[in-house]
C-alpha cells in the first residue's frame, strides 16, 4: 500500500514502543498546533480572528505559556480579551439573569450562554481534532487494506481507554465481517494490554510490602505513569 498523507504518521505511531499509538499521534499534533499558534501565524489577521473568537482551554493555555514566547501569548490574549469583553457588553444589554435558584435547571441568558460556549471552545483543540478524526479513519482504512499494518495493530501495546472508545465507535463505518474482525482484534489488544499494566501496577503496590522488599521490580517501576496514560490519555514528567 502506497503511503499517503495521513498513512505516514499513522504507520509511524504504530511502530513506536508506546502504550497508545493514538496518544502518540495526538501529542505530535498538539506540539505542532502549539508551535503554529505561537509562530509567525499569530500575526496574520485570519488566524488572530480565529483565536480571538475561540480562545483556549485550560490545558492549552498552559502549553502556550510554557512555550516561552510571552510576547506572542500577550498579543493573542490582548485581542481575545477585547473581543470577549465586547461580546459580553453586548450580551448583558439584551439579557438578564434568571430569578430561579442557583442550582435549578434553566435556560441560560445571553451572557451565560456565551460564557458557556466559550468554556467549551479552544482554537488548538479544534485545530487538532480536525486532523485527528482523519487519523482515526486512516487507522481503520489501513487495517482493512494493508496486511502489514494489521500486523502492527495486533502487536501494539494497546490503547488508552479514550482512544479505544474512539476506535470502537469508528468501527461503525465498517460493515459485515470486517467490522466484526476489527472489533474482535481491538478488544483483544485493548483488554490484554490493560491487564498487563494492571498486573504491573499491582506488583508496584506489592513492592511496598516489607515482605517483598528484596524482590525485583520486574516491569513495574513506571507502572504509575503508564497507568495514568491508559486511564487519562496523558502523562507529563515533573
Amino acid at each position: 500500500m502506497k503511503e499517503q498523507l495521513y498513512t505516514i504518521p499513522v504507520n509511524d505511531a504504530f511502530e513506536k514502543d508506546c502504550e497508545c499509538p493514538l496518544c502518540f499521534m495526538y501529542n505530535n499534533l498538539e506540539e505542532d498546533a502549539v508551535s503554529f499558534t505561537l509562530g509567525p501565524s499569530y500575526m496574520e489577521d485570519d488566524i488572530r480572528l480565529e483565536t480571538d473568537k475561540a480562545g483556549f482551554c485550560m490545558h492549552h493555555i498552559k502549553q502556550l505559556y510554557k512555550h516561552q514566547n510571552r510576547l506572542g501569548v500577550a498579543l493573542i490574549l490582548h485581542t481575545h480579551m477585547k473581543y470577549t469583553t465586547d461580546k459580553l457588553k453586548s450580551a448583558t444589554k439584551s439579557s438578564s439573569p434568571s430569578k430561579k435558584g442557583l442550582f435549578s435547571k434553566k435556560e441560560q441568558s445571553g451572557t451565560g450562554a456565551y460564557i458557556s460556549s466559550l468554556e467549551k471552545s479552544c482554537y488548538i483543540c479544534s485545530r487538532i481534532d480536525n486532523v485527528f478524526k482523519r487519523y482515526i479513519a486512516t487507522v481503520l482504512h489501513c487495517y482493512v487494506h494493508d496486511e502489514d499494518f494489521a500486523g502492527k495493530f495486533t502487536k501494539c501495546k494497546g490503547f488508552c481507554t479514550k482512544h479505544y472508545g474512539m476506535l470502537y465507535e469508528a468501527a461503525g463505518s465498517l460493515s459485515g465481517t470486517k467490522q466484526k474482525e476489527f472489533i474482535s482484534t481491538l478488544d483483544t489488544v485493548y483488554f490484554e494490554n490493560m491487564q498487563r499494566v494492571i498486573d504491573d501496577l499491582e506488583w508496584f503496590i506489592d513492592k511496598f510490602d516489607y515482605r517483598n522488599e528484596n524482590e525485583p521490580w520486574k516491569n513495574s517501576k513506571d507502572a504509575v505513569q503508564r497507568s495514568i496514560l491508559k486511564t487519562n490519555s496523558y502523562f507529563e514528567e515533573g
